[in-house]
């Protein structure tokens, strides 16, 4: 997830986007034939580039495992300290003077696409280097510590899978104390989460350090060793491990604990936005830039955000109406409302089965409708599972990504079935769960557009798919369809929130009471999604803004093709770009319509 580096900033870049991804190349007859070898040498000069960098890019961060890695298995985790730091903004450098070096004109249509989704990694790279982000390593989401769970919750199916595991484990030590100096260096200059955010955050670490043997998290990957091991080397295994857990990783756990509880937390900053930070608007504007790739101002995004809301309560309304609810004698229809979506029984999980069962009852209706929306799917079929325990307290309602739906069980009157409809469509199909795979399955893509992940495309498609569930006949009653406006609403607030927050000096409180009067969110949702945005700036942006485009370049192939207008070739022309920044995604548009609106994967084997 990532704004302007050192050379050109990802806002300036948008009218050389939609100017440079437009060219098409002439044919390479008279004249033109002579720029042939030009073309040649600055296509394989990027390639190598790129191709050299990436594999770098995977060995610095190996082993730090993440939801959605794609990193290459390792023995043991990053460097993370100040000299390794360095040496990646030195080389990061030097790879943008290497893209400066290359002029986009002189690369093929497909690379000049590439060299642009390319050049935004970088320049967010280098940004998040600018700014020294390895002092913050945590947000009220997710946390370097946390995500290591991930790995211990992998699959593992060989012996050398399990070497590389312990060898992991006993780099905990090393790399936490790494992150404690770099926490430290933070503090020092005023560079650290919210203290407000920080309550309770300590459990997911306290829960690693308490636990013994075989409890330990982990351990996990030890309890059902693959039968093509053999026994004696099972039991080899499973010494070492709890080896492992007690001489590294419980003791790593409790000195992180100490230092959170001792020292962290009382440190932290008392202001919340990210402007009080250090160089803080910078900070912000550059953090807007990464996540919703637009150069665009704080406050004009607040008053978007404004309008939006306002749009989406008088949908609301009418669906109250529509419900045929009556608010009791002297009150208000949509707060009443509220209260009764908040406080009826019917309305909520009585079992996490209940949640997990409705969840996979909607899922397989999509699959029933999908092929009528999208032309090409993804082979790869994702699994629901309930969010890991440790994790489950300060975690989303759901999240989705390559093989895996997970819904969150945990304080089930939190947890409404009327806007699960919504989140399912979010998370698993069409959203997360068919997107993401479907672009590390294109091998046409180069591997830093199959396996990077950029929030505005990836987060305003899956909001997209909530939208697209109206058509797909998904929100069956009228409160299915309030569910569904109020997770619109939810993300049209958090314009206003975050930028209330981190620029327009709003209190947490004020963030609170803005999403409780407007959405029909739980009070435990609420303030969970109100911390995010607090420790998490620009990136609550990026779903409300992807979404708005998507929708605004449907409408915009919907009217230049008119008849010969396709819905399943339009989303095939979106799902095949990968995670591209918006402006590319318009110029991908374009070209759809300027070639009639086929299908880009028209023709090509499934």
């Amino acid at each position: 997830m990532p704004f302007r580096p050192l050379a050109l900033a990802v806002g300036l870049l948008a009218a050389v986007l939609l100017a440079a991804c437009q060219q098409v190349a002439p044919p390479v007859t008279g004249a033109s034939a002579t720029a042939a070898p030009a073309q040649d040498d600055a296509a394989a000069r990027f390639k190598a580039l790129y191709e050299r960098e990436w594999h770098w890019r995977q060995a610095q961060f190996a082993g730090a495992d993440t939801e959605d890695s794609q990193g290459t298995p390792a023995d043991h985790l990053p460097k993370v300290d100040p000299a390794s730091q360095q040496q990646r903004t030195a080389y990061w450098q030097q790879v943008m003077a290497e893209l400066d070096a290359i002029a986009p004109a002189q690369l093929p249509p497909a690379e000049q696409v590439n060299y642009l989704v390319y050049r935004q990694q970088i320049a967010v790279l280098l940004e998040r280097q600018r700014f020294r982000a390895w002092e913050m390593p945590f947000n009220s989401d997710s946390a370097f510590w946390s995500n290591l769970g991930f790995t211990a919750r992998g699959s593992f199916h060989s012996d050398d899978d399990y070497r590389r595991y312990l060898g992991q484990l006993a780099d905990i030590p090393r790399y936490f104390d790494e992150q404690i100096a770099n926490m430290r260096a933070g503090l020092a200059r005023g560079f650290s989460q919210p203290r407000v955010t920080l309550q309770g955050r300590d459990r997911s670490i306290a829960e690693v350090a308490d636990a013994a043997g075989e409890a330990n998290l982990f351990y996990t990957p030890f309890r059902h060793l693959p039968a093509t091991i053999p026994a004696a080397r099972q039991a080899e295994l499973r010494k070492q491990a709890l080896a492992a857990i007690s001489s590294s990783v419980a003791p790593a756990y409790a000195k992180l604990l100490a230092f959170m509880r001792g020292e962290y937390l009382a440190r932290t900053r008392t202001t919340l936005a990210a402007e009080a930070l250090p160089d803080g608007a910078a900070y912000y504007r550059a953090q807007i830039r990464e996540y919703t790739t637009l150069d665009q101002d704080p406050q004009r995004i607040h008053e978007l955000g404004l309008a939006e809301v306002a749009r989406l309560r008088r949908a609301m309304d009418q669906a109250i109406a529509d419900s045929g609810f009556k608010a009791p004698p002297g009150e208000s229809t949509f707060p009443a409302f509220l209260h009764f979506l908040r406080t009826d029984p019917r309305f909520y999980p009585k079992s996490a089965q209940e949640l997990l069962k409705d969840a996979a009852w909607i899922a397989k209706r999509v699959d029933g409708k999908i092929g009528d929306y999208i032309g090409r799917l993804p082979r790869r079929r994702f699994a629901i599972e309930p969010v890991p325990a440790d994790l489950a307290p300060f975690y989303t309602g759901g999240r989705g990504g390559p093989g895996l739906y997970l819904v969150n069980t945990w304080n089930l009157p939190s947890r409404p079935l009327y806007v699960l409809p919504a989140l399912t469509l979010h998370e698993s199909a069409p959203g997360h769960a068919l997107q993401m795979p479907l672009a590390a399955e294109d091998a046409t893509l180069p591997d830093f557009r199959r396996y990077t992940y950029i929030s505005a495309y990836g987060e305003g498609w899956a909001l997209y798919a909530e939208y697209l569930g109206q058509e797909m006949g998904m929100y069956d009653t009228p409160y299915e369809r309030f569910g569904y406006l109020t997770y619109q609403v939810w993300r049209a607030s958090r314009l206003v929130i975050d930028t209330g927050i981190h620029h327009a000096g709003w209190t947490r409180e004020q963030a609170i009471a803005y999403l409780r009067d407007n959405t029909a969110l739980s009070e435990h949702e609420i303030t969970t999604e109100v911390d995010r945005y607090i420790s998490w700036p620009g990136q609550a942006l990026s779903y409300y803004l992807g979404e708005l485009k998507i929708i605004e370049l449907r409408r915009k192939a919907e009217a230049a093709l008119g008849g010969k207008f396709d819905l399943r070739a339009f989303h095939d022309a979106v799902l095949q770009t990968g995670s591209v920044p918006l402006p590319l995604l318009e110029a991908q548009i374009d070209r759809f319509i300027a070639g009639g609106g086929k299908s880009p994967w028209a023709g090509a084997a499934e």
